[in-house]
C-alpha cells in the first residue's frame, strides 16, 4: 500500500511539472539590452513536446529554429544558431514571465519575457 501511495505522488508530481511547462508553449516576447545601451527586441515561439523545447526565434535574419531545446520543471535550455554563431539560452518560466539568460562566447545578458497577446 505504501508504494502505491509513493508512485501516485510522483506520477502526480510530474503531471504537474509537465502541465507547469506546457504553459510555455507559445509565443513570448522582450527587449534585450546590451551593456552599451543597444536594444534589441526578442520574439521566440516555443513549442513543448514532453521534455523537449522547439520552436522558432525571431531574428533579423528571419525566423531561425530553436535547437538542442530540453525542459527539466520550470528550468529549460536552448541554442539558436545564426550564421555561425551559436547563441546558448537558459531560461525559467514563472507562469506570466520567463527569465532567460543569453549567452555568446564570453557576451551575457539577461531578458525577461511576457506573452505575446
Amino acid at each position: 500500500m505504501k508504494r502505491i501511495v509513493i508512485y501516485s505522488f510522483l506520477i502526480v508530481c510530474l503531471l504537474i511539472s509537465f502541465a507547469t511547462t506546457g504553459n510555455l508553449n507559445g509565443k513570448w516576447t522582450g527587449v534585450l539590452k546590451t551593456d552599451q545601451g543597444r536594444e534589441y527586441p526578442l520574439l521566440y515561439n516555443f513549442k513543448i513536446d514532453g521534455d523537449q523545447l522547439t520552436g522558432t526565434a525571431k531574428t533579423p535574419n528571419g525566423d531561425r529554429p530553436i535547437s538542442n531545446g530540453k525542459i527539466n520543471g520550470d528550468d529549460f535550455i536552448f541554442s539558436v544558431i545564426i550564421g555561425k554563431m551559436e547563441i546558448d539560452h537558459i531560461g525559467k518560466f514563472y507562469g506570466d514571465s520567463v527569465g532567460v539568460d543569453i549567452s555568446l562566447g564570453d557576451a551575457k545578458s539577461h531578458a525577461t519575457l511576457k506573452r505575446e497577446n
